[in-house]
């Protein structure tokens, strides 16, 4: 009986074989090598951290003074009343969740928005042009790029109102008016490094996270130091999910704007509720709603109801929760100073659009100084009406 001799390779490792474990080796190296890499990078930063940190805090307070919008050049505004502010908000978080930027990058732009608004008079037709140019520059500040929104999207959420070109001049004509100084410590930084230090967990950082996108629509914290907004917002945070305050002092700024923010949650906006209501963000909103239920039901338990007053006036209809509206005159600037040039400047944006809107536009005259003999004559002619009608 013949039987058949063994192949030669039987008992011998293939060269495909042999090659795919050569491979698998390396790539087994080359993430030993990263993970070294990223250890010794994470010493280094805390080394780092240790013994610059202090430099870094001092650093970043000097910058939030230097970066803090004007809220006085903002009110003097001819056209944008502070009643437009929620709607361009809104318009904002929603694009920022869209794009599924970084947290920094919402305070950052909001940031841009008014240190631009404080410095430029703006047309209320370019309000959400600028807005969309502050978003776009604090996406290329701190996002990656694959996050950074296209133009043709922006035009596209902006539902074509203006040419793409528009939106590259707008971003140009930003950044020469702040100088090209983008940097800014948001409060999303220092809560970051509030969380580190005081230890605390998840929900209460995106508690604290809400309540500043909720102060984002008002007007009373435009001029507030992030720092500020910061420490007030996390210890609202621990006393609305009732954790333990590790802070033991608190500064009569962070006082008055942990009260001033108290105020303002009762109507917040209905597309940041929903944006927080999701349970990657711990249902913030979710939870902040029974919160204020719960302590409106202890309050009505704990004083009777008070009888009706006839003098009481019928609430206006809130067209919108934020803060209030604007008169419609012109406002006025204190001695007589020159008001901020107009924006947009020159020609550069009446491509497209009509010349009665986008043509040459002078800048704004100097604003006269009141004159103190008219309100007195004023004053005296409204006395004397006064006078007249008792005596009818």
């Amino acid at each position: 009986m013949a039987f058949r001799q063994p192949c030669d390779t039987y008992f011998v490792e293939s060269s495909e074989a042999s090659g795919y474990n050569a491979r698998t080796t390396q790539e087994q190296m080359k993430e030993i090598g990263r993970r070294r890499q990223m250890a010794m990078t994470d010493e280094l930063s805390r080394q780092a951290d240790e013994t610059y940190m202090e430099d870094i805090i001092e650093h970043m307070h000097v910058m939030e003074n230097q970066t803090l919008p004007d809220v006085a050049s903002i009110d003097i505004q001819q056209e944008i009343q502070w009643f437009m502010r929620p709607y361009l908000i809104d318009f904002l978080v929603e694009a920022h969740a869209a794009f599924q930027l970084l947290d920094d990058t919402l305070y950052l732009a909001v940031n841009l928005l008014d240190r631009y608004c404080s410095r430029r008079v703006v047309y209320k037709r370019h309000y959400q042009l600028v807005g969309c140019a502050a978003l776009l520059i604090a996406a290329k500040y701190g996002d990656k790029k694959d996050r950074v929104p296209l133009i043709k999207e922006l035009k596209s959420m902006c539902c074509g109102l203006y040419d793409e070109e528009m939106f590259t001049q707008m971003e140009w004509h930003v950044l020469n008016t702040l100088d090209w100084s983008v940097g800014h410590p948001t409060v999303d930084t220092w809560i970051q490094l509030a969380v580190r230090d005081n230890e605390d967990d998840v929900e209460v950082e995106n508690m604290a996270l809400y309540l500043n996108e909720i102060a984002l629509y008002h007007k009373d914290f435009i001029g507030s130091k992030p720092s500020v907004m910061a420490s007030a917002s996390l210890a609202l945070a621990r006393g609305i999910l009732c954790r333990s305050d590790r802070h033991d002092k608190y500064s009569e700024d962070d006082n008055l704007t942990m009260l001033y923010l108290s105020q303002k949650l009762d109507k917040p906006s209905q597309i940041l509720m929903r944006k927080h209501a999701s349970p990657h963000l711990s249902s913030s909103s979710i939870v902040l709603d029974n919160f204020l239920r719960h302590q409106e039901a202890m309050n009505r338990r704990a004083s009777p109801p008070t009888p009706p007053c006839e003098n009481v006036r019928k609430a206006t209809a809130d067209t919108f929760p934020g803060t209030p509206q604007k008169p419609n005159a012109y406002g006025t600037m204190a001695h007589g100073y020159m008001t901020p040039p107009i924006t947009p400047e020159g020609e550069c944006f009446a491509q497209g659009q009509d010349k009665r809107y986008y043509g040459h536009v002078p800048r704004c005259p100097v604003t006269p100084t009141p004159q103190h003999h008219n309100t007195y004559l004023h004053q005296a002619h409204y006395q004397s009406y006064q006078a007249d009608t008792l005596m009818h």
